[in-house]
């Protein structure tokens, strides 16, 4: 339903000016209807009587009628001008591609347990898979560099869906030998489509640079895909990382073994 409203506080949404005898807003207006009951839930579609709040109307510079605002969150002198079309489809997909602008980019997941590789691998069409080196090889400062070329990728392509998954080398082990990712060393990265029961390799660096032209090649379909030779197995479950650097292992301490004598060696040499 539109909402009629008058306090220019309108949250995300679209708000169309209107005078009561303007043919061109009664033509507007079941098209108007239409989209916003196909909007409901994603973005808010209102209506202002600018012949009753002319203040307003003169505040968003409104000059003639219909004219249609875009408030990407809350009241703004600086609304965006509606430069769509006048029927439904149009208002709807305008609409939805600014929703696509402004929403937050997708998480990088790790995958500590197969529920994360359901939702964003089996039930996406496709999904990238990076195996990070250990964390005594980067520390946290280098892990969280890849991370963040990552959640920069992920941001730019996040109109395509895509699932992001992440783990470290031998974590996953069962996963890395059936996509066979790894092979040349870490970090890995790989575009798994698994309904297509296929996988695709990057082969370049691992910099946002060289991933981004890996994308677009695999958008445009020029890489040619791999059949995984194997099924993908059932993840393990593993514990998150703390976003801590890693700890060296205890090493045994064997500084008792220089209280042994000379002697004490030969009486084991004689039991022996």
């Amino acid at each position: 339903a539109v909402v009629s409203t008058q306090s220019g506080h309108y949250g995300r949404g679209l708000v169309e000016f209107y005078a009561p005898w303007c043919g061109h807003c009664k033509k507007l207006a079941p098209e108007w209807a239409s989209a916003a009951s196909s909007l409901k839930g994603k973005v808010k579609l209102g209506a202002v009587d600018a012949t009753q709040f002319p203040d307003l109307a003169g505040r968003y510079g409104v000059r003639g009628y219909p004219t249609i605002k875009y408030f990407p969150a809350g009241a703004k002198l600086d609304a965006e001008e509606y430069d769509g079309g006048r029927t439904a489809g149009d208002i709807v997909a305008w609409a939805e591609e600014r929703l696509e602008q402004f929403a937050e980019p997708p998480e990088i997941r790790e995958l500590l347990n197969d529920d994360v590789f359901r939702e964003e691998c089996r039930e996406k069409s496709i999904c990238l898979v990076s195996i990070l080196p250990d964390i005594l090889d980067t520390g946290a400062a280098g892990r969280n560099e890849y991370l963040q070329i990552l959640l920069q990728l992920g941001d730019k392509y996040k109109k395509r869906k895509f699932g992001w998954v992440w783990s470290f080398a031998g974590e996953q082990d069962k996963l890395q030998d059936s996509l066979e990712i790894g092979g040349a060393g870490f970090p890995a990265l790989a575009a798994l489509n698994i309904k297509k029961n296929a996988v695709l390799h990057h082969r370049g660096g691992f910099s946002k640079d060289g991933i981004n032209e890996f994308l677009q090649y695999v958008i445009a379909g020029r890489i040619a895909p791999m059949v995984l030779r194997q099924d993908v197995p059932k993840l393990r479950k593993a514990a998150q990382w703390d976003g801590l650097d890693g700890q060296m292992p205890e090493e045994e301490d064997y500084s008792d073994l220089d209280d042994i004598e000379l002697d004490d060696l030969e009486e084991i040499k004689i039991e022996l």
